[in-house]
């Protein structure tokens, strides 16, 4: 999608500790990328630097940029560009800036700004994840395909998107769909993201291992489980099992109700063996009733789509012939539902610049139309 736009779109990349600028132009990228300090605990500073390296980038263009779109931490009012509430990351926007509304004036452009979450499921729906799932189903001679979307970051947070009918990002009246706030499974007080994200990986190895002032980063804690470096590796396994546990238990809740494909992205992916297993028993888990009956938590049947194996009885299904009552025609349907679970094929960095490249022009051709 807009692979032969010849628009150009700055993009950025919001950091609490950096701002790394750059545009896009046919879904690529198109300048080198400006790194700088996003010096965000003063607004001041922070807003002349957003000013300046979007200047810096514009710069280096061939022709004019037709808009600004990326992605910025919330809680936010993004429709609006208002960002502003509890940012631990970007302490100086806490009582509530005008961003959006400040950097169109700064540069006569149209500002697009989302949480990173919607623009990483909006990049993998329009050419990453779903794309892909589809062309697979479709050279399998599979019939069968999805149009809907679930997306999750692993990282400083529990991110998530949701697209449907393939293009239709998901924000919400209040914008603010999300999952992080869900209940954790094993500690019902707490929220999810305790459990599902950088933090939550250093905290159960410490728990696990009893070195409970280690200055290890998930980077590490995995090569520790992988046994090339020293550590715990039963502690390190656990920790991330045990964030694939809480993680599986709230993303069943969200496809339970949102019934599409899931893609994870985010660094810790890279730990996909030791969280991934788990993750999927939780979506494969039983419930029931007071009455004794017992049934899967999921309507749909859930595969693993980066096995190979998986995949192909995923796209096989279970296809049937049933005859049509009071003839000798048959039909052929399909009576198993499924969803499948796959790690992000972009990159989390990548889809969210191709999801704000693709919002901002996707926003400026509706009002063309």
């Amino acid at each position: 999608m807009y692979n032969n736009d010849n628009r150009i779109v700055i993009t950025l990349d919001a950091g609490g500790t950096n701002f790394v600028f750059s545009a896009m132009q046919h879904g690529e990228f198109v300048v080198a990328p400006v790194s700088v300090p996003s010096n965000a605990h003063d607004l001041d500073r922070c807003l002349r630097t957003l000013t300046e390296g979007f200047a810096a980038v514009i710069a280096q263009l061939p022709e004019a940029p037709v808009a600004i779109s990326f992605a910025f931490p919330g809680p936010a009012d993004y429709p609006n560009g208002i960002i502003g509430g509890y940012l631990p990351n970007f302490p100086s926007f806490r009582d509530g800036v005008a961003l959006g509304p400040y950097l169109e004036e700064q540069f006569g452009l149209p500002v697009f700004i989302n949480n990173d979450g919607d623009l990483f499921a909006y990049g993998e729906a329009l050419c990453g994840a779903l794309p892909w799932a589809n062309e697979r189903l479709r050279a399998a001679g599979s019939a069968k395909q999805y149009r809907n979307l679930l997306g999750y970051t692993f990282g400083t947070g529990f991110g998530f998107g949701l697209v449907t009918e393939r293009t239709r990002l998901h924000i919400g009246d209040n914008s603010c769909a999300e999952t992080w706030c869900l209940r954790h499974k094993r500690y019902p007080e707490l929220i999810v993201e305790e459990g599902v994200a950088v933090r939550a990986v250093k905290r159960v190895y410490a728990e696990a291992s009893g070195d409970t002032h280690h200055t290890l980063e998930p980077r590490d804690i995995f090569d520790i489980a992988e046994g090339t470096r020293p550590g715990d590796r039963e502690a390190a396994r656990k920790a991330f099992e045990a964030m694939g546990e809480a993680a599986g238990d709230a993303i069943g809740a969200a496809a339970t109700l949102l019934d599409g494909l899931v893609v994870i992205g985010g660094g810790i992916t890279a730990a996909r063996k030791y969280f991934m297993p788990a993750l999927l028993r939780e979506l494969r888990a039983e419930t029931g009733t007071f009455g004794g009956d017992r049934f899967p938590r999921m309507q749909m049947k859930v595969y693993d789509l980066d096995d190979e194996a998986q995949f192909a009885q995923f796209a096989r299904g279970e296809q049937r012939e049933l005859k049509v009552y009071g003839s000798e025609r048959t039909v052929s349907y399909d009576p198993e539902k499924r969803i499948g679970v796959m790690i992000s094929r972009l990159g989390a960095d990548r889809a969210i610049s191709a999801g704000a490249y693709a919002f901002a022009l996707n926003e400026l051709d509706k009002k063309v139309g």
